[in-house]
């Protein structure tokens, strides 16, 4: 069965508020049927660099779920502290 993916690059600017976005995050994913697959910190490249050090990744059973999840209340609350704590691009990925 075909997945869907959140693939985050992460630098953080406040772990403080990072963590506080950290520990918010999960409850979101319930509703979609999501799950955190991975997160971790760069390692040395093998090739080319990023500027990124650290990645997460989450699996959801397909992209609408993710549309659903991102645009969801529960996560658009929680934004605003996931700015200021840190510089995020989150890409998605269909398998």
């Amino acid at each position: 069965m075909p997945h869907a993916y959140i693939v985050g690059h992460i630098r953080v600017k406040d772990p403080q508020q990072w963590a506080e976005y950290r520990s918010r995050v999960p409850a979101t994913f319930e509703a979609w049927n999501a799950e955190l697959v991975f997160r971790g910190r760069q390692g040395p490249a093998l090739a080319g660099a990023s500027v990124y050090p650290e990645v997460v990744v989450t699996r959801f059973p397909d992209m609408a779920a993710i549309e659903g999840w991102f645009n969801s209340p529960a996560y658009q609350a929680l934004i605003p502290i996931r700015e200021q704590a840190a510089d995020v691009v989150l890409l998605t990925y269909e398998a």
